[in-house]
Parts: C-alpha cells; structure tokens; sequence
C-alpha cells in the first residue's frame, strides 16, 4: 500500500487536521478488509474489491451520468450520498455500519456545508477545502465504483465486460447505415422519376399489347418504353451509388481515427495504453499536457502530479479559451484537452452517458438518442423548388397530352371505318403518350445530380469539403450565418495584441496588424528598453514553452508552438521584434543548459510561479556582479510591487499619477476582453539572500512576500488575446455585401465577444448607444464595449434562455418564437451562450415568420436600420467544437473545421472548411449562388427543349394524328445530351458579381421572367422553323411527307429524320446562348476559359452525327442517314438561335426601358395631381378656418 496521503480514500480526517499517511492506509485498508469479510475473500491488499460480485456497485449509470451534467462539489457529495445508501440497502437494521461509512458521512457533511462564496485563497478553509475534494474523489473511486486510485481496475476481462454490461461501453450506438435498396428507394421517391416510371410502363404495356394489329410481331416496340424505364435506372443508381459511396468513406474515416485514439489506463498498477472504446467505468487515466490528451469520457479529478495544477481547454465544450484550471474532485468533460500539468483521473461516464456521448448521440441520431423537439425541414431550398417545377411541367404536361387526345379523336375518327376504330384510338393514346413524354424532363433528376457533383467537386480545390450535394446550392440561398468565435473568426492562438511601456499605449486594432510592428514604429529611440523587455521575456519563460521554426527554407518562419499558451504570445512578441528568445537565454549566464555557460546553470535562481503569489521570477547573474530579478504576473499583483517604472531616459519613481494611468490602461484592455500581464525587473546585490521574507508586502494568500520580489521597475503591461484572423474582417464585409448576415454565437465573457465582433464588422458604429459618439464629446467614439451597446444587440444565454423559453402547463419548458422574433433582429452577439443556446437560435431564425409582419418590417427599417430579409431565413452555421455539432446538424448549412474541428462537429456538418478559414465561407457562397445559376441556365436550356417538343407534338397530333418527333428521339435529346449539357453549363466558373446581390428567396421561383423571355423566344424560333419544314418542307425538297412514309411503307422517312437533326442542331447552339441568363449580348464571352463546356459541346455534336447516320430503327431515323445538303440544312438553322438571341435581347431591353417610361410617366402625371389635390383640400380648411 502507498503511503501517498492521496492512497484510496485520503478522508480519515478530523476537519482541518491532516491524518498521516499510515494513518490514512490503515483506513483504507481497514475498509476493504471489512468489505472483504462481508464477501469472505478479504486479503487486505488494496485490490480484493474486484473479487465482489460484479453487480455490487452501490451508484447506477444514470447517477454517475447526472454527476457530469451537475459538475459541482455539491453533486459530487450526492453521488456519495447515494452511493452509502446502495451500499448500506443490502444491510440489516443490527448490523454496525462500518468505520468508512462513518468517515464518508461526515465528509459528505462537511462538503455540503462549504459556503456560497469562495474562501480565500490558501487559506484554512481553501485547504480544507482542497483535501476534502481530494479525499471525496477516492472515495469515489474506491467506495462507489470498486476500483483503486493507485493500482486502478482488475484487468480480467470478465470485470472490464461487466462494467460495460452495468455502465454501459465507450461507444455510442451509431446509426445503421442504408443499404443500397433503401437509398434506391429513397432516390426514386422523385416526382419526376415517379412519372417517368409510369409513362414507361404505360409505354411498353400498350406497345406490346394491344398496340399491335393481329399476327403482327413486336420487333422493336419496347424500345421506347424501356428506354424511358433505363433512364429511370440510370438516375437512381447514379444518385444512390454516390450516397452509399459517400457513407463508407466516412465510416473508413471514422474507423481510422477510432484505431489510432488510445489513452494511457492504469491497470493492475502498470499503466496501459487501451483504444477509446475500451475504457470502463472505475478506470483511472493518467493524461499529461505533452500529448495534448483528450479526455476521452467524462471524469473526476483525483490529483494533479508533482503538485503542477492540471489546466483543461474546454472551448471545444464551452467556446471559452480561456484555460480552466482543476482541483482534485472537480469533474473532468468528456472531449476537452489537457494543455497544462498532469493528473490521474477516475472515469465515471462513459459513451451515451458522458457528455460528448450525450452530443454525439444528438448528432448521429443514434438509437440511444430520443427526437429532439427543434427539428426544421429536411428538403433543401433547391429541391423544394425543383419538385414544385417537376409538378407544374407534370401538369402541364398531363393537359397537353388530354388535349392532343381529344383532338386527334375529334379530328381523326369522323370517316374512319368502323373496324379501325380501335387501332385509332390506341394510335391516338400512344400519341398523347409521347406527348407527355416529350413534356417530362426525363433529364433533369440525373442533370441535376451532375450539377452538384461537379461543383462540388471544384469547391474541394477551394478547401470545401462538401458531405451533401445540396448542400453546394443551399449555402448559396444562405441570408445568415451563426458563427461561432475560437477557431472560426479567431485564431484559437493567445496573442500579444497590446503594450503599454515608457508611456506609450499600442493597442492593434485591426487583425493584420502585428503588436511588434508597431512597437517598433512608435518606440523609436528605444532600444535599451526593448533590448530589457526581450530580455525578460526570454529569460523568464518555462522551458516547456518553446516555438518552432522553419529550419530548411526560412530559419525565422514560425512554424508551431507548445507550452503555456500565456507564454507562447510573449515569445511570439520577442520575434516580432525581431529577436529571437533562444538566442538571448542561450548567451544568458545562468539561464542556459547550452555551450560554454552550461556550467553555470545553477548560479540562476529561479523563483516558480504559484497561485499565492500569482507571478513568477527569474534571477540571473550580472556581468558586473549581482542578480538582475526578472518577474511576471497578474496585473494587480506586480502593480502594487513597483516602485519605480522605465523611461526613455532610464528608471524613474512610480507616481501616483504615472500608476493611475498604468490602472486605467488594465482597465481599458479588460474590457477589451484581454487579459493583462504586467512585466518588471530589480538589479540585486551579490549576497542578496533571495529566502528573505517582507515585512510589509504580503502573497495573495496573506502570507509573507518574497524579499527580491519587491521594489521592482515596471517595464511593460501586455494585454494578450486571441486574434481575429486577419482575412476575417474583408470575408465578413463580402457577406454583408451579399446580403448575409452574421451573428456571434461563444461561450467567451460579454467584453471579449464584443471585442472580437466589432474586430470582425460583425458590429457596427450604429449598433452602440448614440451611433457610438461620445455624447459629453461629438469628436470622440464611445468605447466600444458591452455596456455601451443598444438593448437586445447583445445577450447572454441565461438570458436569452429566459426570454425564448416559457414554462408550459406540465412544467417543462416550451420554445416561443414569438418571444423570439421579438429579439432575434436586434442580435448581432449571444456571449456566455451553452450548446443548446446555437441550437435554439438556429431553429428561431429558420422557423421565424417576421417577415410576413410587414408593419414591424417597416418599423425596424426606419427606426433600427434593420432590413428583415422577404422570406424565411436560410441558416448557416459554423463552429468547430462538439457543443456546435447539433445545432451544425439543425441548420440549412452546417461548417466545420477540418483542421481545428472535433470529429463530431465533422460528421455533423454540410461542408468542411478545410483551411479552417471564415473567409472559405465566401467562396462557398458564391459556388453556392453559381450552382443555383448554373441550374437556373440548364432549365432554362431544357424548358426551351420541352415547348418545342409539345408544340410540334401537338401541332402533329392535331394534323396526322402523328407526333413528327418520336419518343426514342426526344429521350435521347432529355436524357443523354440534357445531361451533358447540365454538366457542362455547372462548369462555369462564378464570378465576383454573384454577390453583389442579396440571396435568392425560399419561395421564388426559379424561372424569372428574362428565363421566360429567353426560353419563349428561342421556342418560338424553333416551332417556326419545324412547321416550315413539317408542312413544307416535302415541297421544298422533294420528299414523301414523313406521316405517308411512315404509315403507308412502314419505315423511316428522311423527311422526319431532318426536323429531328435541325430540332437537335438548334439545341446544341441554344446550349451557347443559355451560358448568360441575363440577356448578355456577347455570347461566347470566356467560353475559351471553360474547356470542359467546348469538350462536351464537340461530343454531343459527335453523338448527333453517329446517332442521325448509325441510328436507323433504335432511333427512328432513316436507313443510311442524311446527305450533306440535308445536313448545311440543319446546321444553318441550328446556327441561327445565335442572332436569334440578339435580337431577343433587343426586344426584352426597350420592352424593359417602355415599360420603365410608362411607370414614371403614370407615377408623374398622378403625382401632381395628387398634389394639387391635397393642396385644394388645405387651402378649403384654411379658408373654412379663417374666413375673409
């Protein structure tokens, strides 16, 4: 047994008095030898607690998971409460409770009686306090979960597999992937797919049945119907083998990153190394900050090692960067890092039941996971609007083929015989077939899922990740954007962003401005006090702290860095004035382990920092004899030690008012939300005895200062904080310039959001009480700070919480939106915010209907300069945390960081920035509203396609009876060279002006009235020119009308077969006018940039010739093709879409302009008369009032 005070319980003790350490054995050991005679195989040795029965843990999973949810002293001494009562429930009322449960009793008491506040620092009651977390946490340990502070868990796998059965196991239940079916059958749930599927059925049925005229054979009659149905297929196993694709090579990634995530366990006393998921409940870890550990489950602290406190970063939980520093018995959160110290740990959480368990399971909706209430649409705003356009061409459609029914019986059957009645009606049914055939854009499901795939393809090579294809639109309809601060606007890096010394204040206020720069500019003359201030950076910095450079190519690239991340900034402060910290402690005597002056290591002295003093000091020796002292540490603390300070012309006595001013500078950085140290320095004499105590400076903690650490030289204030990036403000500006608007959404303190947000542009002059002026003074800015900012700009989640959320008639709290839309316009920051709070305000935003309120839309805009987008809002959020993960998940949009970003907030997201980098959400922005465009140019190309093909459909049903344009023909122009002509109009690359405008609306419609005017223009041309050739063309060329041809001998006519090549031909040069969707006269305008559309042009124009040539039956072409006569035929009026497009946007500009003309006229002309109305109206009154 060890004889470490921190063995087992370490709870034997009177309050306030230590017990010994033998005195602290005896207790544990006395503890498990009467559990071991309660279980008759005692042995005293520590470990028989592993012989009990495995279900004789006194705490459930369900306890131990409310212990991570409580995360307070107070909890923790309930769980202890109920672990006693478990033990003791399987006791008789005669039975003496035992010695350890007396001690666990009044341990329990006496942590329930802490008081609310604080006590001071090293105090007794702190100290007290100290231990009694210390002790709570082994009793912990050893009494409620069976398992040994030192030696840790029995290793035999029938305990480790019991622990999983009670606790439950380090996994979380995923969701099952789809198989390949079910996506199958996910895909064909398209309304368009649906109708094709019907039409081909229909197609083949009649064909092949009652199609036929008696002893006749099918031959080839099925081909169109299947054909139809082979389109159906193609589109479902495309867009279903992309999706189950997509699904293994996340599994594989999260396979891999399960494989490598091992924790170091302590496990029949040797220390271990276990995968993730093999970690128990009742498993010690032992973490160090070296390895950055992640705390795989939730924790309790049971004592830092060596006596260095254990310092957690909880941003990826909390959005806070600030370093939490742990006692032992303080709860330790699944997901968060050690940055600093080294600590053993009890898990008491695991999987479902731990914290980022609890998040996951959210995420992934696995079967552990119930529904959440804040659930929002499932379609993207992109496929909304296709399916309402599938279901209007499907109705329109449907029309037309009832009228080209009803017309072909009306005109067809008066003088038909009788015996062919029947043959007439199936030949006019399978007329209005291929009418709707020709209707449904059997291409644009398949043409659609190119679009994506392609963009999403070239936004990878922009660092966009993209996980779901719609995704690639939908953040191109984007109005908001939540984002989240560390990691995404900041740098995630502590960064020396001001300095006060000699009198001069540099603060920088814009991210790409480096501290050391400016120093350098404003300092001039002042070198002597920089050469100190570097000096007692790198001389009085930990030798963990270290950056690292670029050895190959550039020595002074920082490339990395470990360490205290306080100190970390410091050292980047001494690069950015151009020295280099290793070089000064390495020509340091006293300070360096290097060279020649390795051998006087021992002449420094180094004075650790520690909590009661809350600085640290460094004394090196003097070339001149004597110690130079150089100290660091909290503000207040090193302030109120200076007596004199630095000057340009040397040292000078700190006065009050010199000390007033340096007060008001830390005043000012801390509510800039920085965080302020202050540098000094004392020349002490060569016997100094650096054990000598103050009589009249006292620690923080009340005990005696440090002699040496008195009378010291202010040098330099430094206020340090976590960058903005510096491409951070121009992203955000491009945002605003689109339209998008951009909330802060962190767990940081109210000053330092606001900080970083009016850094960003998030916030606004106008945002700030007055418009940010000085009302004492016109010609000075308020400080831009939290308190100065307008009601409701900015709030913390507790109160934001309480205005969104009311309690219902059963007692629980219920979402209310009208609260919400109350505030959610004025919002710009949410400080303090938990991981509920971003999910709230995702679901407000994407659910609000303010827009619809007109009257309060018009009183925002004139009174707040608020301009509430005309729609329902698309939501994009970003965050790289696993408290982002559910509301990245409940969001339009969901970012995440790929480099920064935890694997939850990965897998929950829409798209990985991988670059880490705000400003990469531009660049989806725009790819966004260019896939949008370049769907809104395939539409208008394939709309263009359908009413030609009705109209001719028509025209020929009500002439011959007889679609001149065969079923088989028009599939091929739908499905095949639609779809290449989709993938390459989505080759277009964006540009810049895509956000210049605001974002498309949810409800409008895809199809604008300049789509009309091209796609009716272009029609019209093209019905044109095939009722010349479909009426006239026999004559002008000598040939059989096609509907003899194909009636009477029974084959293909060449006079069809030309109205199917010019009717293609006109579509392939159309494909050259619909790259412009604004009415752009210069139509080739960078089509020379775009190879893939040139490529894709030539092969389809290549497929056409082979088709008309080789064809033959498969395409209801002529046998042999045509001549080339027939051939300059079809392509000069292919080529005459181009002019025709010109003179379309002729048209369309002066309709614009006299309607334009009209308008002014009309508003002028009535205007005035209004006027001179209400003019007459005075004057009556005035007369009436005043009467001559």
């Amino acid at each position: 047994m060890s004889s470490s005070p921190r063995a087992w319980f370490g709870f034997g003790k009177a309050k306030g008095v230590p017990v010994p350490a033998s005195a602290a054995e005896e207790t544990s050991d006395s503890f498990m030898d009467e559990k071991a005679s309660e279980n008759g195989n005692g042995n005293g040795n520590g470990t028989v607690a592993e012989s009990m029965p495995s279900d004789a843990f006194p705490v459930t999973a369900e306890q131990l998971s409310e212990l991570s949810n409580e995360r307070t002293r107070g909890g923790l001494a309930d769980l202890l409460e109920q672990a006693l009562k478990g033990d003791l429930a399987g006791k008789s009322d005669v039975e003496a409770p035992l010695q350890s449960h007396i001690e666990i009793r009044a341990l329990i008491d006496r942590m329930r009686a802490t008081p609310d506040v604080p006590p001071a620092e090293h105090s007794p009651e702190a100290l007290q306090l100290q231990e009694d977390g210390e002790a709570a946490a082994n009793a912990l340990t050893s009494f409620a979960l069976r398992s040994s502070p030192e030696t840790g868990l029995d290793p035999h796998p029938q305990n480790i597999q019991r622990r999983k059965e009670l606790f439950g196991s380090n996994v979380v239940a995923a969701k099952k992937l789809d198989s390949f079916l079910k996506l199958c059958w996910e895909a064909v749930q398209d309304f368009v797919l649906i109708m094709l599927l019907v039409l081909g059925i229909i197609s083949i049925a009649v064909e092949t049945t009652i199609g036929l005229d008696p002893g006749e054979s099918c031959g080839t009659c099925w081909i169109e119907g299947c054909a139809i149905l082979t389109s159906v297929l193609i589109v479902v196993l495309v867009t279903a083998s992309i999706d189950y694709v997509k699904q293994f090579a996340f599994v594989r990634l999260t396979n891999t990153l399960d494989e490598t995530n091992t924790k170091s366990v302590i496990r029949a006393g040797a220390q271990i190394n276990v995968v993730d998921a093999d970690i128990v409940v009742g498993d010690v870890l032992s973490v160090n900050s070296h390895s950055l550990a992640s705390i795989p489950a939730d924790c309790v602290l049971l004592g830092p090692s060596a006596g260095h406190a254990l310092k957690m970063d909880e941003s990826t939980l909390t959005g806070e960067s600030k370093l939490i520093s742990k006692m032992p018995g303080d709860v330790i959160l699944s997901g968060t890092s050690a940055v600093q110290g080294a600590g053993k740990m009890v898990v008491v959480a695991v999987g479902i039941n731990s914290l980022a368990g609890k998040i996951t399971a959210r995420v992934y909706e696995s079967e552990d996971h119930e529904g959440d209430e804040l659930e929002g649409d499932e379609e993207s705003p992109l496929f909304t609007k296709l399916t309402l356009i599938a279901k209007q061409i499907g109705i329109a459609g449907t029309m037309a083929a009832i009228v080209a029914f009803v017309a072909s019986c009306i005109i067809g059957l008066p003088g038909e015989p009788r015996a062919d009645l029947v043959d007439n009606l199936i030949n006019y049914f399978i007329t209005a077939i291929t009418v709707l055939a020709v209707a449904v854009p059997e291409g644009l499901p398949l043409a659609v899922t190119l679009a994506l795939a392609f963009s999403s393809n070239q936004m990878m090579k922009e660092q966009n990740l993209v996980k779901h294809l719609d995704a690639c639109e939908t953040m191109g309809c984007a109005t908001t954007i939540c984002t989240d601060k560390t990691g995404t606007l900041t740098a995630n890096r502590m960064t020396a962003r001001a300095l006060y010394i000699a009198k001069n204040n540099c603060i920088c206020s814009h991210p790409s401005v480096m501290l050391g720069d400016m120093v350098l500019k404003e300092l001039t003359g002042g070198t002597e006090i920089l050469e100190i201030l570097v000096n007692l950076i790198s001389i009085n910095t930990m030798n963990e702290t270290v950056l690292y450079f670029d050895d190959i190519t550039q020595p002074s690239m920082i490339t990395g860095s470990s360490g205290n991340p306080t100190e970390v900034a410091l050292l980047h402060l001494v690069q950015e004035l151009n020295f280099h910290y290793s070089d000064i402690r390495n020509k340091t005597r006293g300070r360096t382990d290097q060279g020649e002056l390795a051998d006087f290591l021992a002449e420094g002295k180094q004075i650790g920092f520690s909590s009661a003093r809350k600085m640290m000091s460094w004394a090196v020796p003097k070339e001149g004899g004597g110690y130079r002292l150089y100290s660091k540490g909290a503000a207040e603390v090193i302030l109120a030690r200076c007596s004199e300070e630095l000057s340009l012309s040397g040292t000078e006595l700190l006065v009050d008012e010199s000390r007033k001013n340096i007060e008001n500078v830390v005043e000012t950085y801390a509510r800039k939300g920085m965080r302020n140290l202050i540098l000094a320095y004392r020349d002490l004499p060569a016997d100094f005895d650096f054990e000598a105590k103050s009589t009249t400076v006292n620690n923080s903690d009340g005990t005696p200062a440090l002699l040496s650490e008195t009378d010291l030289v202010f040098t330099a204030l430094v206020g340090i904080e976590d960058p903005l990036r510096p491409e951070v403000p121009d992203a955000i500006r491009k945002c605003y310039e689109a339209g998008i608007d951009v909330r802060l959404v962190t767990g940081d303190s109210p000053n330092t959001a606001v900080s970083i947000a009016y850094q960003a542009g998030i916030l606004k002059p106008f945002h700030f009480k007055n418009n940010g002026i000085n009302p004492d003074n016109p010609d000075e800015e308020l400080e831009m700070v939290a308190s100065n900012l307008k009601n409701n700009v900015l709030m913390e989640g507790k109160n934001f919480r309480a205005k969104v959320y009311h309690v219902n008639e059963d007692g629980g709290k219920e979402f209310d939106q009208t609260a919400f839309d109350k505030i959610w316009p004025y919002l710009r920051v949410l400080a303090r915010s938990s991981p509920d709070d971003k999910l709230t305000l995702a679901h407000g935003l994407n659910q609000s209907a303010l827009y619809m309120d007109k009257a309060e839309c018009k009183r925002l805009k004139a009174n707040d300069r608020i301009t509430i987008f005309p729609d329902r809002q698309v939501i994009a959020m970003t965050g790289d945390g696993t408290n982002d993960a559910p509301a990245l998940k409940r969001a339009d949009i969901g970012f995440a960081m790929g480099i920064a970003g935890t694997q939850i907030a990965k897998d929950a997201a829409d798209i990985i920035l991988l670059d880490d980098n705000f400003a990469s959400i531009v660049t989806a922005a725009k790819w966004g509203r260019n896939v949008y465009a370049s769907i809104q140019k395939f539409l208008q190309f394939q709309l263009t396609v359908n009413i030609s093909a009705v109209v001719t459909a028509l025209v020929g049903a009500f002439a011959y009876q007889k679609s001149p344009l065969a079923a088989i023909q028009l599939l091929w122009v739908n499905l095949l060279m639609d779809s290449l002509a989709s993938l390459a109009l989505a080759s277009e690359p964006p540009v810049d002006e895509l956000l210049q405008k605001p974002p498309v609306n949810r409800s409008e419609h895809m199809i604008t009235r300049r789509m009309w005017a091209n796609m009716i223009g272009q029609a019209s041309y093209q019905i044109t020119v095939i009722m010349v050739l479909l009426f006239h063309g026999p004559e002008m060329f000598g040939l059989t009308p096609g509907h003899i041809v194909e009636k009477e001998e029974d084959k293909n006519s060449v006079h069809y077969t030309i109205i199917f090549n010019v009717f293609v031909w006109m579509q392939l040069f159309n494909e050259v006018n619909c790259r412009n969707l604004k009415g752009e006269f210069r139509v080739f305008k960078g089509i020379h940039k775009n190879p893939l559309f040139v490529g894709i042009l030539l092969v389809t124009s290549v497929l056409q010739v082979i088709m008309v040539e080789f064809g033959s039956v498969a395409m209801h072409v002529a046998e042999g093709g045509l001549d080339g006569k027939y051939w300059a035929i079809s392509l000069g009026f292919g080529a005459g879409s181009l002019p025709v497009q010109q003179i379309i946007n002729i048209i369309y500009k002066y309709a614009v302009h006299y309607k334009t003309w009209r308008k002014n006229k009309r508003l002028h002309k009535y205007g005035h008369e209004t006027t001179r109305l209400v003019q007459s109206n005075e004057s009556s009154g005035r007369d009436a009032a005043h009467p001559h």
